[in-house]
């Protein structure tokens, strides 16, 4: 079986969320239209971001199903995460807090989808 490389998140405009993922990330997306935006990421793996209102079959779903996972290389970057995307005003779901799988905070996009970073736990 070929390894999932490519996410797709469903949202309300393509455009203003190409333009939070590309100052989120540090880049610009590789493809945009108005209904679509690519983003080809260091990891290799592909993060486009599709309108719910264009996307077939029709979507249903909304944001917060699921997340996308940052992992960082050590608590003190969870921190310096949390204190640049706090400053940026995104929406914090969770301040940063130790778990059994590491230390974590969860912050959501502009429609709704959790952004976790964490630093794995040893």
């Amino acid at each position: 079986m070929r390894d999932p490389n490519y996410c797709l998140l469903y949202v309300n405009d393509p455009a203003a969320s190409a333009n939070f993922y590309a100052g989120l990330l540090g880049r610009r997306p590789v493809d945009a239209s108005p209904t679509f935006a690519l983003f080809a990421l260091e990891s290799g793996i592909m993060l486009g971001l599709w309108s719910r209102h264009s996307a077939e079959p029709a979507v249903s779903v909304t944001g917060g199903g699921g997340e996308l996972a940052f992992p960082v290389d050590s608590d003190a970057d969870v921190d310096a995460v949390y204190t640049d995307w706090s400053a940026r005003r995104l929406p914090i779901a969770q301040t940063p807090t130790r778990m059994d799988f590491g230390y974590t905070f969860v912050a959501t996009d502009p429609d709704g989808h959790r952004l976790r970073v964490f630093s794995p736990a040893p």
